[in-house]
């Protein structure tokens, strides 16, 4: 694969180090071509972001202090043609290239400057470039179904650049990372850079906790820096879902309200709804001083959660949300439709690794051939059953 890229002296080599007690594997770019051996790990612990500008009145080009003396700076046209000729599959060369315009988008923003002026530094030496078309190889190679990230730790404290100090996520960084979560735990280190924040973010399917499955292999990837008490490395697992009827995972959206006009909370649902909820149910209670009150759930895909929390602030009084991510476990459902006395009637009809566990007629097909017949709407309802079972 690296040879591909055309990149004359450069090659990729790995040794096993230790990061505080944890076994783990450090990958290096060797680049003969420029600075030598460029330490890199799949942690985000890699050279920045650097930007460069060609016009002459720049003097303030982002540019964070280089470890590895490399400075040839590459445009995205000469990346994207760097990329288009590996051996990436015609997949994997659209996925790099939406990367690194990603990236250089990102810091011509940041800088007030034309995309075509942006040149990138680290980026665009050759340790960045392998290790983001390395990135999207191994990904494509594994060939997961879903990829679930944990929140990400940031570090904290600031990184020296030519302006100065600037704090920690550093500003490509903050804005790549977008909604996904962080935290800032451990020493105060950039523990995430613009790089790393690019592919986790690019690939993660959804964040939080490690969801239900059986292990087949377990990855360490080491980073440049061995602090004290702290590993610091990145671990990956590989595997399959636990059951055979996939648990998925659901945020759970709550609040009390005891302030609103009851003639709202019907067309709240109906905007809870439209927001990406799953599951939208009110419950009634004996809120502080004695009044009745409305206990609001919501069921929300985890990345849906922002989205509904804003509905849900924006379309009633609460001021409070609480919320926290479970598990759920549903069954497989189809529409089944079966020919009654009254008429056609659809029936969801569910099942648990194929056996069928449910049958219910379509409420709605039920009350409108009851209107039609002039029945009740049990008798419809029964007749679905029935037409199913003897189907």
């Amino acid at each position: 694969m690296i040879d591909s890229l055309g990149l004359d002296g450069v090659s990729v080599a790995h040794n096993r180090v230790n990061r505080s007690g944890i076994g783990a594997t450090k990958f290096r770019v060797i680049d003969t071509e420029h600075a030598g051996t460029h330490d890199q790990a799949y942690t985000g612990d890699h050279a920045h972001t650097h930007v460069h500008h060609d016009r002459p009145d720049n003097t303030h080009g982002h540019s964070h202090q280089s470890t590895n003396g490399a400075n040839h700076h590459r445009g995205l046209s000469e990346i994207t043609e760097i990329v288009e000729r590996s051996a990436l599959s015609p997949t994997g060369r659209a996925r790099a290239v939406g990367l690194f315009r990603r990236l250089v988008n990102v810091e011509a923003d940041i800088h007030q400057r034309p995309v075509e002026d942006v040149h990138l530094h680290e980026v665009g030496a050759v340790d960045s470039i392998v290790d983001i078309v390395g990135a999207v190889f191994a990904l494509e190679w594994i060939g997961a179904d879903r990829i679930v990230a944990s929140p990400l730790n940031v570090g904290s404290g600031t990184v020296v650049c030519a302006h100065g100090e600037l704090p920690v996520p550093a500003p490509a960084t903050t804005r790549l990372l977008g909604n996904a979560p962080i935290y800032a735990a451990g020493p105060s280190v950039e523990l995430l850079t613009p790089t790393g924040a690019l592919l986790i973010t690019a690939y993660a399917d959804t964040y939080g906790a490690m969801p239900a499955m059986r292990i087949a292999k377990t990855g360490y990837g080491a980073g440049d820096r061995d602090l004290k008490g702290r590993p610091n490395v990145v671990r990956a697992f590989v595997g399959d879902m636990a059951d055979s009827a996939e648990l998925e995972r659901v945020v759970v959206l709550e609040c009390e309200i005891d302030d609103m006009n009851p003639q709202i909370f019907g067309v709240l649902m109906d905007r809870l709804y439209d927001a990406g909820a799953v599951d939208v149910f009110y419950t009634a209670v004996q809120m502080k001083k004695n009044r009745p009150g409305t206990h609001v759930t919501v069921l929300v895909p985890p990345g849906r959660r922002e989205a509904v929390s804003t509905a849900l602030f924006r379309d009633s009084t609460t001021i409070g949300l609480r919320y926290s991510e479970v598990a759920r476990d549903t069954l497989s459902r189809e529409l089944v439709s079966v020919s009654t006395r009254f008429g056609d009637v659809r029936c969801k009809v569910a099942r648990r690794d194929g056996a069928v566990t449910n049958v219910a007629p379509e409420f709605d097909d039920c009350v409108r051939l009851a209107d039609q017949h002039g029945v009740p709407v049990k008798d419809v309802q029964a007749a679905g059953i029935q037409a199913y079972r003897e189907s």
